[in-house]
Formats: structure tokens, sequence, C-alpha cells
């Protein structure tokens, strides 16, 4: 089979609908992905697809590729990627959501769990190999069945939040999939719920729905100033990450969001390790050890935050893109809807939510920045950095993702993406002066080894 390499990501399969990712891929991965499951001594996989237009006839596809080697699919129809790692924690242990996250509405993909771990790098291009090959296993007795998680995944949920007073709130679904369960839950767990964009349609007529991105938050800043509500949810495309806007229309980053809860899981947990990446601030760590835990720095992506906190126990990650990860009272696995009704659940303790998340510690930050490369550049480009930069004390390298130099007043990174060919950027000063030098000397640093270095926006 003919298959376009740039669709087998890092962390996922993605690609444009019909260009590089169509039904006949769809099914290949299925049967490569049945086969896997079969040889990890897995019965049954769990699948899900969010609100794109292409979700059906792709879902439809890859659930006749599971079938063809054998496997029970569990087929759990239209959800949010966390409600179908819901469906593999408690029907099955393997599981694949049709999802195109947060990009373009042409995008879809496929995000994948297998015996109980999201599978990423090796095991992705795995996959792609036989796929490529046409050497599935395939094997008769394959069957479907429909279950609706809608019910179990609430109750779990309502089950486990206790606010201690009612809050109201703004939601933003952005047309996204969460705007079939979110607010519901939102409602069950005591909340007034405004709703905005909570139709789903694969269109996104009204925002892309990417809360890391300030323009998309603009309605429900209008929203939170037009009426009474104390705080602004917004969900991404797909339901695993969560914006947040308070009453006065200021966006609270998930590091600054971290250390919220990192305190108040460190409550319950005192001397847990909480991982958070690469791109989060450095104020964060010190939170952490302030509240009795340890702070791990550590890569960039989903999958690895995922796999590093099953490997050291730890109660609760996150990622500077707005993944949270809850092991404490929860799965471990990234949930925006979860995360915004533990963050409610705090916040109903305080007299003012807006008030508690605009007293977090802040600082002056870039938001991510990226440089454009030719494909397979950025990681021979920051392989050259790491290895020529030099800094005196009292400077801090860490070169576990990227190279990341943190100052007592702020810190530089610059990390090669992998999920597209850029260069990531991002910088921190405790004063705008100190943002300043650190971003003068990585750039300075950036046009040794790319003399034509444009920096931009991420675009995600």
């Amino acid at each position: 089979m003919q298959l376009s390499a740039s669709i087998f990501k890092a962390y996922d399969i993605r690609g444009v609908v019909p260009t590089t990712l169509d039904a006949d891929v769809a099914e290949a991965l299925g049967k490569a992905f049945g086969s896997a499951a079969r040889a990890a001594g897995e019965q049954a996989v769990a699948v899900g697809r969010d609100g794109r237009l292409s979700g059906p006839a792709l879902a439809e596809a890859l659930i006749r590729g599971l079938v063809a080697t054998g496997i029970e699919v569990i087929d759990v129809g239209a959800v949010t990627t966390p409600m179908l790692y819901f469906a593999a924690n408690t029907l099955a242990r393997s599981g694949i959501q049709v999802t195109g996250s947060h990009n373009p509405k042409d995008y879809n993909g496929f995000k994948m769990v297998l015996a109980g771990r999201a599978i990423y790098g090796d095991e992705i291009q795995g996959l792609r190999r036989v796929m490529e090959a046409g050497s599935a296993q395939l094997a008769p007795g394959g069957s479907v069945r429909k279950v609706d998680v809608m019910e179990a995944y609430t109750q779990r949920i309502v089950g486990d939040i206790k606010l201690a007073r009612p809050i109201k709130i703004v939601v933003d679904s952005g047309n996204g999939i969460a705007g079939a369960s979110a607010p519901a839950i939102l409602r069950a767990i005591g909340c007034e719920v405004t709703e905005l964009f909570s139709e789903v349609d694969g269109d996104f007529p009204n925002h892309h729905p990417d809360p890391s991105k300030p323009e998309n938050l603009k309605d429900l800043i209008a929203a939170l100033a037009a009426g009474d509500a104390e705080l602004g949810l917004a969900f991404d495309g797909d339901g695993d990450r969560l914006g947040i806007v308070t009453k006065d229309g200021q966006n609270i980053f998930p590091d600054r969001q971290m250390v919220l809860f990192s305190q108040d899981v460190l409550s319950r947990v005192p001397g847990g390790t909480i991982v958070y990446d690469v791109k989060c601030s450095q104020r964060l760590g010190p939170a952490i050890e302030a509240a009795g835990g340890k702070a791990m720095i550590y890569k960039t992506g989903h999958s690895l935050i995922k796999a590093k906190m099953k490997e050291i126990d730890s109660p609760l990650g996150g990622e500077m893109s707005g993944h949270i990860f809850f092991k404490e009272r929860w799965f471990g696995f990234d949930d925006g809807t979860y995360a915004g009704c533990r963050l409610l659940e705090i916040l109903s303790k305080t007299p003012n939510a807006s008030d508690t998340l605009n007293g977090l510690p802040t600082s002056f930050s870039t938001p991510e920045l990226n440089v454009k490369c030719a494909e397979g550049e950025p990681h021979v480009l920051v392989e050259k950095l790491v290895g020529t930069a030099k800094f005196d004390a009292p400077a801090q390298v860490s070169t576990i993702d990227g190279l990341r130099v943190d100052w007592p007043d702020g810190f530089g990174l610059i990390r090669a993406s992998n999920t597209t060919p850029v260069l990531v950027l991002r910088f921190e000063g405790q004063t705008q002066a100190a943002l300043d030098r650190i971003q003068h000397a990585f750039l300075a640093l950036l046009k040794g080894v790319k003399p034509d270095a444009t920096l931009a926006e991420a675009a995600h």
C-alpha cells in the first residue's frame, strides 16, 4: 500500500482528507492495529470519533479493518477523545479515537491506546510498516457492539466532584464534540451554564476550536463582559484540552492552572512528583516544591508525559498546550471536561474565582513561537545548538527536549516540534527587561545556526 509518510506523527496519525488520509488508510490501520492488539493478548478495541464531517466514513472503515483481525469492536460513537479513553479504561484496554484534534476542518486522524498505554514513536512507525507491507494477521470471529458511555462517564465525574457553592460559568465548545457532553456534565456538578457554540458542526462556523489561540477566545471574553458569570471555559475540537478565561478577560494559561492543581493534589498526596513539559513557566517548579511536592520537567508530548507519569507513579501532569493529566482520583489521561470540573471544585471554595486565578504567579512571556524549517531540519539544528551553546553561571542548561536555559529571572527554549517541521521557541522573564535580554540572546544563537530564521506565532 502506498502511504504518505507525513501522516505518521510522533504521537498519533493525522492528515488531510482525502488527500493523504481516506477510508482505505483507515481500514488498513484497523487491520494493523487489530493485529498488534491480538499479539498483545487483547480481544477488544473501543472506537470513537469526534464531530468532523469525515469521521463517520473513516470510523466505519477503521472498524471494518479491526473486525477482519478477529477483534471485538466496542463502538462508542461520536464522543470526545477523553470519553474514548474512558471506554479504553473501563470497557477494554485498547482504543482508537478518529479525530483531527485542533487541526483545520479538512484534517482527520487517529489517537491510539494499546493495552492500557498511549502509543507513540516507533510503535506508530511499526503500524505504518505493517500497513505498507499488507502483512496484518487476519482472523475470523470479529464483531461490533455499540455502547453509549455518556451515562457511565457522567456518573463517574459527578460522583467525584463536590462544589462548595454553585458557580455561574460560560462554556464555549467552538462547535467541537465537547458541546454534546461538557455543558450537561458541568450542570450536573452544580454549575449554572451559559452555552456558546455547543452544536457539533465539523465546519466550525463560528471560530476554530483551539483555546490556546487568543483569537478563539474573543466570543467567550465578550460573553463574560456582558453577563454575570464568574468564569469562562473553552474546549478544543476533541475535548482533551481546556482554556480558562477570567471575568476580566484574562487568559489563564495551563502552566498557571497547574500551580492551583498541584497545590490541591499535593494536599492529599504529600511528596508526590508532578510532571510538566519544557514549555512551562519556571515559576511552576518552585510552586510545586512549596506545596510539598517534587517537580519534574519533561519532554513535550501528551503520550510522553503519560508514559513518564505511569513509570514514576505521578499523581498529576500537565503541558503548556492545555493537556492536564490527573491520576489522583482519575485515570491519568488528559480530559478537558474533567480538568474543568476539578478547577471549579477548587475555585468553589473561594469567594471569587477570577480573583483567585488572577492572583496566581505570573511573568512576562511570549506565546509559543515557531521557525519554519525544511523537513528533517529542526532536529539537526537543535543538535547543533546543544553542541555549541555555552552559558556562564548562574545559567542552568537542560537538554531533555531541545535546549532550555534557566536564569534566576527567566528562561529561553528552542526545541524541535515532533509533529511539524518547525522549531518551537518560548521565552519568559520575571521583568520585561529580562524577557528582552533572554529572547535577544537566544535569537542570536539561532541566527548562528540558521541565518534565515524568521519568527512567527505558532499556528498549530
